[in-house]
């Protein structure tokens, strides 16, 4: 246990030190160059072998409840710097911080619902109204309120810290399922730490999405369609994420089936109709179900549509938004090509070697699809940033990228600092100069 000559080699083993010395024993030099443990190191040592033979859903856990403290010093910090803003005339609490943006339209939807009309300006324009987010989560945090009679903040933001730490055991149980525990490990520590990961614990719906998300996945990977039924409507009533998930599902399903007919396993045409094929029917009906709501209930077939545009100030454009904010930020030249070297940059790491043999077919169908979903219909801005948590597996090849522990752990904190500058850049409310702030 000691190094150098003179150290007891075991000193538990006798009465003492000074009892060997006084019976005379000769001491038995240890082996070179190692020293005695401090209580310390052997404390460590100790927490470190309790915490491996922890479950593997405890070690989602812990590592969750790490990257929610981090995120709570975040939000505590940044919000005792904040000046007078919409929501207050200076320094915020955690809560009445986090409570902040979009938490708003949350907190409206569940105390007054949803407007039976969509207000429209003099011009007949749609304006901001609570059509644009989806109702599961604020009728979720209702439900909760009414049981509890707690208040939105509290009971909103424990709703979505709750929904968070379920997202991030159903996560790393994916993640098992395509790399070693220990990747996959580290691969949730790299969602959990990602730069815009502190939305997870705030009244906004993303936390619950990505449960909903995480646990559709994971069930059309095991081949469990008919369980992963209900879990994909739920999901596509939390975030309009159901188009692209249902091409995902769809493209998935013909590539295996193609595959399926090349080998001879298809002898019939109507074998082709699997529980696959009958998810991405759901799937489809599903991603159509909000603005067949939001139409059924203000009479308006273009409800839902307008109310998106609301905030963009302009009628839809596929694509074009994005060569006009690349002209705004790089110039003329460099902003027209700007998405096109995005799309590439894209299309290299969805083939790259690390990607395509660290996730299945349908997670990498899935990314491309939900890229191309954000290409076609996003009006890129600040909140572009948040919006790239749906495509949390590509933490799984960044991780299973080098197995050193230095480049995971640098990794880890980059996010945990850039976490920081998020939550203080976007997050925090400045107002420009014409009004308003960019938004989280």
């Amino acid at each position: 246990m000691s190094g150098g000559p003179g150290a007891p080699q075991d000193p538990g083993a006798a009465h003492g030190a000074g009892a060997a010395v006084s019976r005379g024993e000769a001491r038995r030099p240890g082996p070179p160059g190692r020293t005695a443990a401090s209580p310390a190191a052997r404390a460590v040592r100790v927490l470190a072998a309790r915490g491996r033979a922890l479950p593997w859903w405890a070690h989602a856990l812990l590592v969750w409840a790490a990257s929610r403290a981090w995120g709570w010093a975040v939000y505590t910090t940044v919000g005792r710097r904040q000046g007078p803003g919409p929501w207050g005339d200076g320094a915020l609490g955690y809560l009445a911080f986090a409570g902040t943006w979009d938490s708003d339209w949350y907190e409206r939807i569940a105390e007054e619902g949803y407007p039976a009309t969509v207000p429209r300006d003099a011009s007949g324009r749609a304006e901001e109204n609570a059509w644009a987010f989806y109702p599961l989560f604020p009728l979720l945090v209702r439900a909760v309120m009414a049981l509890t009679g707690g208040g939105w903040d509290a009971t909103a933001a424990t709703v979505s810290l709750l929904a968070g730490f379920g997202a991030a055991v159903l996560v790393l149980r994916l993640f098992r399922c395509l790399a070693e525990p220990g990747t996959a490990l580290w691969g949730l520590a790299f969602v959990a730490f990602a730069p815009v990961a502190p939305v997870l614990q705030v009244p906004y719906a993303e936390s619950l999405h990505l449960l909903l998300l995480a646990a559709a996945l994971l069930l059309v990977l095991r081949g469990r369609h008919l369980a992963a039924a209900p879990v994909v409507l739920l999901m596509c009533l939390t975030r309009p994420a159901g188009v692209p998930f249902a091409a995902a599902l769809g493209l998935t399903w013909l590539v295996r089936t193609v595959r399926r007919a090349r080998a001879g396993r298809l002898r019939r045409a109507r074998d082709a109709v699997d529980g696959l094929f009958g998810l991405t029917v759901l799937a489809c009906a599903a991603a159509l179900a909000w603005p067949a709501i939001a139409w059924w209930a203000t009479g308006e077939p273009t409800a839902y549509t307008d109310t998106e545009t609301a905030w963009r100030g302009e009628d839809l454009h596929l694509v074009r938004p994005w060569f006009e904010t690349g002209a705004e930020l790089f110039g003329p030249l460099l902003g027209a090509l700007a998405p096109v070297l995005l799309v590439a940059a894209g299309a290299v790491v969805l083939r790259a070697r690390v990607v395509v043999a660290r996730l299945d077919l349908l997670l990498r169908v899935w990314i491309a699809c939900y890229a191309v979903y954000l290409l076609l219909f996003l009006h890129p801005q600040t909140s572009t940033f948040r919006l790239l948590l749906p495509l949390f597996p590509l933490a799984l090849p960044l991780a299973a990228l080098s197995s050193s522990r230095a480049y995971r752990v640098a990794c880890v904190l980059a996010g945990a600092v850039l976490q920081l500058v998020w939550v203080g850049w976007l997050w925090h409310w400045r107002q420009l100069p014409g009004g308003g702030d960019y938004p989280p």
